[in-house]
């Protein structure tokens, strides 16, 4: 099934627009959601990013009319994200193990059970979506890894990958206080706060008697293909990129990692920050962002704009005290 068999307007898929630029160091292409996201906030991302930004007063009819069509859909579209239809994964000679394998990774065990989890196939145009904006550029490196005719088993694999590749990275020092690492991948992200023992460094020698230390962990996600599914909605949590890749060359149901949640503070514990934020429009609004959306021209905007990577510094403070002993 194409996209264009589902979706009530004229789909141009990726793969018959011209790259804007094959060098890596030339521009990238960006497709923004619009109408929904405030004026304020895509006027700044497009004279931000964009290579060639329009002039102000043409952004704003476009912006305008992209708004009407979101005010005709909630009328039209009420209730679209309502109820979506999930089959769990069959557990046949041809997915089990593929399971198996999944269910074993470290990843999976640590990752994803703090609320009941199973693996299914959704279908990608019932999902909400949080994320306003989609690498073009980068969904075209994703096809052209998977080809033109990707077997079920390289879609599992894709959606649940296995063996985490590390994209580049590069981590310097700035100073006593603060780290910086730069990489190309938008997955890169501050992990969390660990809490160390002695016995856990291994390979480097210890500076003194070691208390504790404390790791300040940086470094990609899990990379599955996770929804949460939450008030009979299914948000897409993680993998856009994949998700909108594989629509665009025509598939319309993939296997994901679906985490249930059943009250809103589990939602604030799994749940992606800008879905914590506004909870009430992911999973109330009649019709919020859908993945389908993406592929409306009235609600979206491409451009070529200027590559860029992604930087995160860590920084910590060291304060050495004398308090009453108690």
């Amino acid at each position: 099934m194409s996209p264009s068999d589902t979706l009530d307007v004229p789909v141009v898929p990726t793969s018959q627009r011209e790259p804007v630029s094959s060098d890596p160091n030339g521009p990238g292409e960006t497709l923004y959601l619009t109408g929904r996201p405030s004026l304020k906030r895509f006027l700044r991302f497009v004279r931000s990013q964009a290579v060639h930004p329009e002039d102000e007063a043409t952004l704003i009819a476009e912006w305008q009319a992209a708004k009407e069509r979101v005010r005709k859909l909630k009328k039209d579209e009420a209730g679209a994200a309502d109820n979506p239809v999930t089959t769990p994964v069959p557990v046949d000679a041809k997915y089990e193990p593929l399971l198996t394998e999944f269910l074993k990774d470290p990843l999976v065990k640590g990752g994803f059970n703090t609320v009941p989890t199973e693996v299914a196939f959704v279908e990608l145009d019932s999902m909400v979506v949080y994320q306003k904006h989609i690498d073009i550029s980068f969904v075209r490196e994703l096809k052209q890894k998977l080809g033109p005719t990707p077997s079920d088993e390289e879609i599992f694999r894709t959606c649940l990958p296995y063996d985490h590749p590390n994209p580049p990275a590069r981590w310097s020092r700035l100073n006593d206080g603060s780290f910086t690492f730069v990489s190309r991948s938008c997955d890169m992200r501050f992990l969390k706060a660990m809490a160390l023992e002695a016995r856990h460094i291994q390979g480097y020698a210890h500076p003194g008697a070691l208390v504790g230390v404390v790791g300040l962990a940086v470094g990609f996600g899990t990379n599955f293909l996770n929804a949460i599914r939450a008030e009979n909605r299914l948000i897409l949590n993680n993998g856009s990129h994949r998700a909108y890749a594989l629509r665009d060359m025509g598939f319309t149901h993939v296997p994901c990692v679906i985490q249930h949640v059943s009250t809103r503070d589990e939602l604030d514990v799994v749940a992606a920050s800008a879905i914590r934020q506004d909870p009430d429009y992911y999973l109330k609004h009649p019709r919020p962002s859908m993945l389908k959306d993406y592929f409306n021209p009235q609600l979206r905007k491409v451009m070529p704009v200027n590559r860029r990577v992604r930087q995160i510094t860590v920084k910590f403070e060291i304060e050495e005290e004398y308090i009453p002993a108690v």
